[in-house]
């Protein structure tokens, strides 16, 4: 049994929620440094606003552990905002945050709200829905990154070891495959741990 934290500061949340409940996964919502005491085995950043969530990582004293817990080895997967949070650099600012995914990412490069659009792509050999919404571009990939899924040519999906980042929003379609690709990479990790 794994339970996997979803940080609940701001974002699509619920969304995430929704879909470990739809496969039967534990989990609980991380909104203060004291849900950390509870044990997780793979952490869920979300999209939302990255600027709001990085401010409220910082003023509730999450950015550090969480930070800590992502090079230490825990499975995280972001998703939009999510991606923007874990990324080295951010094209166009001298700001990132974790910096733990060796990647280069341009914010709301598929446009403002209005120019979201839904198509249907390749996620590691299972063809999905995934949805666009202000979402960041993939301009440069570290050496370690292997690329999942493409569409129109540019990366929109990635792993590297622990990290799983995703351009698009998995949580909003009716696909799962993208959530029981990172179940997986929980599981192998706690499989090793144990």
């Amino acid at each position: 049994m794994i339970t996997v934290g979803i940080l609940a500061l701001q974002g699509a949340f619920v969304e995430h929620a929704r879909v470990l409940d739809g496969l039967g996964v534990s989990h609980v919502l991380i909104r203060q440094k004291k849900d950390l005491d509870k044990p997780i085995d793979g952490l869920i950043i979300p999209g939302g606003e990255s600027t709001a969530m990085a401010k409220l990582l910082h003023e509730l004293a999450l950015f550090s552990p969480l930070k800590k817990a992502i090079e230490a080895g825990l499975p995280t997967f972001g998703t939009c905002a999510g991606l923007i949070l874990l990324a080295k650099e951010l094209e166009g600012s001298d700001v990132a945050h974790f910096k733990t995914l060796d990647l280069t990412v341009r914010r709301n490069a598929y446009g403002r709200q209005l120019a979201s659009f839904m198509t249907k792509g390749s996620f590691n050999e299972d063809l999905i829905d995934m949805i666009f919404i202000r979402a960041p571009l993939i301009t440069s990939l570290g050496p370690d990154v292997t690329t999942l899924a493409i569409v129109d040519k540019e990366t929109v999906a990635v792993r590297q070891g622990n990290q799983l980042g995703c351009s698009f929003h998995p949580e909003l379609s009716e696909d799962k495959a993208v959530h029981r690709y990172f179940i997986d990479m929980v599981e192998a990790h706690k499989k090793k741990r144990n």
